[in-house]
């Protein structure tokens, strides 16, 4: 039996109840679908049109991407290296669906309608139960809500922005860092994982008055190879010369 069967079939081998896994999908899915109203206003604010607005959320739905991309466009930056930026932090989707498509094992003709909902919040609840069962419940009902919740209120705080005006009059403009930066900072349980985003941040606001705008955060990025890197080196006694 390989390492892969033997995890599946341990999971199976569980039980939670349904009631439970729905109360923690929906918890996830409602207080994260809520932010939506922020990048609404945020993407808005940038001078998206209400179309583009919505169009992103119901086409990208991956918050962080969402925000980066505005973000950048809203300082004056380049278009492709906005949405590079954009597409960096989107790709750990990616590796999210790697697990994922073991533990839901979907159909072939669901995939594609699955992946859409590969994010952050969907991972995290499936990746918590016991049950292939389970798993399959939190990944639905966390992405369903969020989905939903998600694009109706990017759609309210789009409306909301275009109604207020100057959505940096009203301070605004600093809802999405400080959306994210909350969505964040529960996540960073490991000392390498505080030592990334403490990296990433020095890089990102040590260049932002240097280089163009959405260039920053592509930088920023190399701060996960590097701390990484370094953890290796300090752990790794033969790295340090330890075995000769």
């Amino acid at each position: 039996m390989t390492e892969q069967t033997a995890l599946v079939d341990k999971r199976d081998g569980g039980d939670k109840p349904d009631s439970a896994v729905v109360r923690d999908a929906l918890g996830v899915g409602v207080a994260v679908g809520l932010s939506g109203f922020a990048f609404g206003v945020t993407s808005a604010g940038s001078g998206l049109t209400l179309l583009q607005t919505c169009a992103l959320s119901l086409l990208v739905f991956t918050g962080a991407s969402q925000f980066a991309l505005v973000g950048a466009l809203a300082a004056g930056g380049n278009p492709l290296t906005a949405a590079a930026g954009a597409f960096f932090l989107g790709v750990r989707n990616a590796f999210y669906g790697l697990r994922l498509s073991q533990l839901l094992a979907l159909p072939s003709a669901v995939r594609p309608f699955a992946a859409h909902w590969v994010i952050d919040e969907t991972a995290a609840v499936a990746l918590a139960q016991p049950t292939r069962r389970s798993v399959r419940l939190g990944f639905t009902v966390t992405g369903l809500s969020l989905y939903v919740l998600w694009n109706l209120t990017t759609l309210v705080g789009a409306l909301g922005a275009e109604a207020i005006g100057d959505t940096d009059t009203w301070g605004l403009d600093a809802a999405a860092p400080a959306v994210f930066l909350a969505l964040l900072a529960p996540m960073l349980t490991t000392g390498v994982e505080r030592a990334v985003a403490g990296l990433a941040v020095l890089l990102g606001l040590g260049l932002l008055p240097v280089l163009p705008a959405g260039v920053p955060v592509l930088v920023a990025a190399l701060a996960a190879p590097v701390v990484l890197w370094a953890h290796g080196r300090r752990t790794d006694p033969a790295a340090r010369g330890g075995d000769r």
